[in-house]
C-alpha cells in the first residue's frame, strides 16, 4: 500500500478550493491557508495543502480538476492574493506537476498561467475557517459562490467525486 502524498494548490478563494478537493475520492485531508514559494513569486497567497492516496486519484487528475475549477488562464487583478499554482514538495513532484501542466495545456484555448512552484511555507488559516463549506453549506457565500463550483465539479468529474460527502440538492 502506497503512502499518502501531499500537494499544495492555489488559484481562487481557499474556501472554494478546499470544498472542491474535500469532495473527491482519494483525498484524505485538506487544510486551507496561506502558501508561499521560493523565487520570484514568494509572497503568501491563498490556497490549500492536501493529502491524497495516489492509488485512488493521481496527481495529474488533481491538477486537471484544479485547472478546470478556477480561472487558470486569466491573469486578473487579484492574482497576488489568488496565485494560480501547484505547490510541490520535492524535485520529482515538481517535474511531475510541470509535465501534467504541459500535457493539460491542450485542453485550453488560452495559455495556462498556472505554474508549479516549490513550497516554502504554509500558514494554516484559523480553525473556525477550516472545512468552511461542509460545516455550514447554507451560508450565503457557500450557496452563491461555492455550490455552483461544486455543481460544475459534479458535472465534469462525477466519477472522481465522493458522493457520500458531496450531496447537492438538484
Amino acid at each position: 500500500m502506497a503512502a499518502d502524498v501531499s500537494i499544495g494548490l492555489g488559484g481562487s478563494c481557499y474556501w472554494c478550493t478546499e470544498a472542491i478537493f474535500a469532495s473527491l475520492k482519494g483525498v484524505v485531508q485538506v487544510e486551507q491557508g496561506w502558501l508561499s514559494s521560493y523565487g520570484e513569486q514568494h509572497w503568501p497567497s491563498e490556497g490549500i495543502i492536501m493529502r491524497f492516496d495516489p492509488q485512488q486519484i493521481t496527481l495529474c487528475d488533481l491538477i486537471d480538476i484544479h485547472l478546470h475549477t478556477h480561472s487558470s488562464t486569466a491573469d486578473h487583478s487579484r492574482r497576488h492574493k489568488y496565485r494560480s499554482a501547484v505547490y510541490t514538495y520535492n524535485d520529482a513532484q515538481q517535474a511531475a506537476a510541470q509535465a501534467c501542466l504541459v500535457q493539460l495545456q491542450s485542453q485550453f484555448d488560452k495559455p495556462l498561467i498556472t505554474r508549479a512552484y516549490r513550497l516554502n511555507t504554509f500558514e494554516r488559516s484559523a480553525a473556525h475557517y477550516q472545512d468552511y463549506y461542509y460545516t455550514d453549506p447554507q451560508r450565503p457565500f457557500c450557496q452563491n459562490i461555492i455550490t455552483p463550483k461544486l455543481r460544475q465539479l459534479l458535472a465534469l468529474y462525477q466519477d472522481k467525486v465522493d458522493e457520500t460527502r458531496l450531496r447537492l440538492d438538484t
